[in-house]
């Protein structure tokens, strides 16, 4: 409890008895256990912690405990779930709880603390996309000093101070907020002579109530009260407060009663890459500044937030390669490829500006030409820095950005620069800079070096791109819009970040994703894995400058494949393809186990199982040729690879040799892909650092090695196989989970979300819901294993709903791709046993749509690509060219661009309305705009606050028109 300067008195030396109270159910062999900041309470010490003790009452499970301490006594405190010997098992979010005695408390008094377990969800409304952005007016009311009520408890004997204390975040103005409730002192369930509660800051409501003890129980709620006459009142059952009428009552009872029972809050929001943005000023890509205009047209069509995808510098390769927004170059630089040349100087000569125009006509293309506009952009900015280096990088403005971002900026520099002189991202080919030292960086950017310019230049680049940023993310804020941003879970091999901190990766393997929704092959994204237990010595110190730096930017990110921070899908650095991986952190298979089981022949197992008619049958009339380049006999009718091709890249680079000298009789790519195969074919992995340990191969069922084995043999791996990946993992990945992602969500103030599409292990929910994280759910990627298709109606509401998203098709493009699929769709979901028609007509995404902005999901985001496919013009271009990116295609070129301007669609009156209808039709909160009426006159349209429910159920939409070219009587009914 916070010293509110309720109470007046003088102070006693005497000891006061402060017990604590906590409903809460536990499992079987679980404990709750306060720990606090102070000696009595084990000085943050979990081990010297006070247990408590469990007491049923009625329908609850109440644990408590006391403690005495002097009457000056302070600290904080938190509650703990422990197993028997006082392992942490669970702890609570949120900030500590404050604890200081009232003052002129008397010796000997009772004081009593009524918490409530705080969740991760409970957190929401404190981070930064709700306290600045949504709920910012809330957040900036008034402090109110409630008055002292110490002397009228002096007087009366019998008497109990009763605290109450609400978290209420969002309160429109000239509404306060009351407690009402049995007793007279709480109204008699009569707002108007409720407890009115004064504003504490951070969003909490309190007052003192003065109860008899003939007052109790108590029955009480919370509602907020306007004085236009507007009332809400909490929902749910009413809240009770007894005392135990057998023992002396407690002098204070402190109630901190959680946040306010509202219907929860919903938004919507639009989805965008940076580089797909289209604009009449933008040069060849979206840039920092098309935000603004962006954030416009979201606001009047009723969305509360943009979501982009990675921001960071990509540029490794120096070519479209680079395009792979994951794949950063820095986890902290910002892409040159977003920056607005225009806005670099206010006197721009004419040739410049000549110049930009003529850029901007040429690179005006369908997709974004990568090379050419950042090639453009960076010549530009060139010449602009000759003009205004001087000015610029002596400014104040400058200099305190430099000073609270150097600590990365002369390393990027001076990557920047090592990279261009030696002409590669491989910092292993740089000679003695190969090992980053802060001697040989501060040498290199200093002023007394023959290139500083160039060094100064990158300064330069980043400091003007961190200011459109800002101006833009400070735009978005004003306007109630949530900037939200990505955070990828990788960084690329050649990186910056590899080069200064070596020692957090594993540089030797490659980070992947197993086969799930995207590739049926698995995945090699390529970054080398991470090295949580290095990481951990600094309390994920890289992990936490990451995140205060998008916190400049952001107020909520993504998480890119939030398992990774449980397990990540490993592979040896030699690998291309991503099936044949282990899972890091994981429990293997031992020799003992599986010897125990009746199984020991383990290079029959873990060697690739190649039989001379396999060959044959890959290879045809060449399997010769294969052999003898490849291969060596082995066993009789079986070989095993030689030695310079027994990995995938080895195979790949003498496949490159024998096709430049024209040796190959088949297609390289076919030939690799075959070889690929054969090497694959195996049962078990061995681990290369421990030859007595093993991996079961991602469904190893599939392959011919498994195939050929004895029944008992295939049973015992079966079982095995799924133990791996489905059982004995669990507790080992949440533990590691629980490590991890509490230092992510502690070092900044934004709201998280992560993406937990694909094979999902049953540990992540759980702990995703203990710490307030926000799931993805797309609704053709059902999470539900008996359902092909998602149910939006019975998403939970700590979910972000999409019909689709930038790893997979847009809506247009699922819808028309497969005909099978989008009849099961229609007589499913859409219900109808009709033909469906062929084209995603604005009727079916108007439909798919709804569904989601009905969901309960906290909140519906959309691909502006599904979006447009509310209006017929904006689908005359082809569905398949709106893919974002191709997950199967590892060198997929991310180029896409929306072929309409921001400007067109701030006039297009029409999709505004329609969107603005399908959002403000399910209750969802919007923000405020101001909108002209038919003559002329301006009205403001408050911001809903979007506590309405869900649809129980889809109202009918009688289609317009018909939704296939063949005749039919009846009209089609959603």
């Amino acid at each position: 409890m916070a010293n509110l300067g309720l109470f007046s008195g003088t102070k006693t030396a005497k000891s006061v008895n402060v017990s604590f109270r906590l409903p809460y159910y536990t499992q079987w062999g679980q404990s709750l256990l306060v720990c606090g900041s102070e000696r009595v309470l084990g000085s943050w010490d979990v081990k010297k912690g006070l247990l408590l003790s469990p007491v049923h009452q009625g329908e609850e499970l109440i644990w408590g405990g006391s403690i005495s301490v002097p009457s000056e006594f302070s600290g904080e405190y938190s509650y703990y779930v422990v197993d028997d010997k006082k392992s942490v098992l669970r702890w609570e979010m949120g900030k500590k709880r404050k604890l200081v005695l009232p003052e002129g408390i008397n010796g000997g008094e009772h004081v009593e603390l009524h918490d409530l377990w705080q969740a991760g969800g409970d957190a929401i409304p404190f981070r930064s996309a709700f306290k600045d952005v949504i709920f910012r007016r809330s957040w900036g009311l008034n402090i109110e000093r409630p008055l002292g009520i110490q002397n009228k408890l002096d007087k009366e004997v019998d008497a109990v101070v009763v605290h109450f204390k609400i978290c209420c975040p969002d309160v429109e103005e000239e509404t306060s907020v009351y407690v009402i409730g049995s007793t007279a002192k709480l109204g008699q369930w009569k707002v108007q002579d409720g407890l009115k509660l004064n504003y504490a800051g951070d969003s909490v409501w309190q007052a003192d109530a003065l109860m008899q003890k003939g007052d109790f129980p108590i029955k009480y709620k919370y509602c907020k009260y306007g004085k236009a006459g507007n009332f809400s009142l909490e929902t749910g059952a009413h809240r009770d407060l007894s005392i135990d009428s057998s023992k002396v009552p407690p002098r204070y009872i402190f109630l901190s009663d959680g946040m306010m029972r509202e219907m929860p809050w919903r938004g919507a929001g639009v989805a965008l890459p940076m580089f797909s943005v289209r604009s009449e000023a933008d040069l060849g890509v979206g840039e920092f500044l098309d935000l603004k205009l962006l954030v416009d047209w979201a606001v009047v069509s009723g969305f509360h937030l943009v979501q982009l995808l990675p921001i960071n510098d990509t540029s490794v390769h120096g070519m479209w390669w680079d395009s792979y927004p994951y794949s950063s170059l820095s986890v902290f630089a910002l892409h040159p490829l977003y920056l607005r040349v225009e806005a670099l100087s206010e006197n721009l000569p004419e040739t410049i500006k000549k110049e930009i125009q003529e850029a901007r006509e040429q690179l005006d293309g369908k997709d974004v030409d990568y090379e050419a506009t950042l090639a453009t952009k960076l010549s530009i900015a060139k010449k602009v820095f000759v003009q205004e280096k001087d000015l610029i990088l002596n400014s104040r403005s400058f200099q305190k950005y430099f000073s609270e971002n150097e600590q990365w900026l002369k390393p990027y520099a001076a990557f920047c620069f090592l990279r261009d002189f030696f002409e590669t991202s491989d910092h292993s080919q740089w000679g003695r800079f190969s090992c980053f030292t802060e001697k040989k960086v501060e040498k290199l950017v200093s002023k007394d070096s023959l290139h500083h310019d160039i060094i100064r230049f990158h300064y330069y680049i980043q400091f003007h791109l961190h200011t459109q940023l800002t101006e833009a993310a400070e735009y978005a804020r004003k306007k109630g819009v949530i900037l939200k941003g990505d955070l990828p879970i990788g960084v690329d091999r050649n990186s910056v970040d590899t080069w200064v901190y070596p020692n957090l990766f594993r540089m030797n393997t490659s980070t992947g994703a197993p086969p799930d929704y995207f590739d049926k092959n698995g995945q090699n994204w390529g970054f080398p894995t991470y090295n949580w237990e290095e990481m951990s010595k600094d309390n994920y110190a890289w992990w936490r400058a990451r995140l205060t730096q998008m916190a400049k930017y952001f107020t909520a990110y993504r998480i890119d494949h939030i398992l990774g921070f449980f397990r990540i899908w490993e592979l040896p650095e030699h690998a291309m393809t991503g099936l044949i991986g282990k899972f890091r952190p994981s429990i293997p298979l031992s020799k003992e186990e599986l010897e125990r089981e009746g199984i020991w022949d383990f290079d029959r197992l873990s060697l690739p199982y190649i039989r001379q008619e396999f060959v044959q049958e890959r290879f045809g009339a060449s399997w010769t040729f294969i052999v003898s380049n490849f291969l060596n006999g082995y066993q009789k009718g079986r070989y095993v690879f030689k030695e310079d091709c027994d990995t995938e890249k080895k195979i790949a680079s003498k496949l490159k040799m024998l096709a430049e000298k024209s040796m190959l009789l088949e297609s390289e790519d076919k030939i690799r892909r075959d070889l690929f195969d054969l090497l694959k074919n195996i049962v078990l992995i061995r681990d290369p650092e421990d030859e007595s340990k093993f991996y079961p191969r991602f469904n190893l069922e599939d392959t011919s090695s498994f195939q050929d084995l004895d029944d008992h043999s295939k049973n015992v791996l079966k079982r095995l196989y799924y133990d791996y990946y489905f059982h004995r993992q669990e507790n080992l990945w949440r533990q590691n989970a629980l490590k991890t992602l509490p230092a992510l969500l502690d070092s900044s103030d934004m709201l998280a979300c992560g993406e937990d599409l694909g094979l999902i292990p049953a540990c992540v929910h759980p702990v995703m819901q203990e710490l307030g994280l926000i799931g993805l759910r797309i609704q053709r990627m059902s999470s539900e294993p008996d359902l092909e298709f998602g149910i939006p109606s019975q998403y939970s509401y700590m979910t972000v709903c999409a019909p689709s998203c930038h790893d997979c098709s847009t809506l247009r493009a699922w819808w028309e791709e497969d005909e099978e699929r989008r009849c099961r769709y229609f007589k499913n979901v859409v219900g109808s046993d009709g033909i469906p028609p062929s084209r995603c007509v604005p009727e079916i995404a108007h439909f798919v749509l709804r569904q989601h902005v009905e969901a309960p999901s906290m909140w519906a985001i959309f691909p502006l690509q599904d979006l447009l496919a509310l209006k017929e013009e904006y689908t005359t271009r082809p569905a398949a060219e709106e893919t974002i990116n191709d997950p199967t295609n590892p060198k997929h070129y991310w180029r896409y661009r929306v072929h309409v301007t921001l400007e067109s669609l701030m006039n297009d009156k029409e999709l505004i309305s329609s969107i603005k209808g399908l959002v403000r039709g399910s209750g969802r909160s919007h923000p405020s705009v101001e909108e002209t009426d038919e003559q002329g006159n301006q009205e403001t349209i408050v911001m809903v606050t979007g506590k309405h429910q869900a649809a129980k159920g889809l109202e009918k939409i009688s289609f317009e028109k018909q939704l296939t070219g063949v005749p039919r009587p009846e009209t089609y009914v959603l």
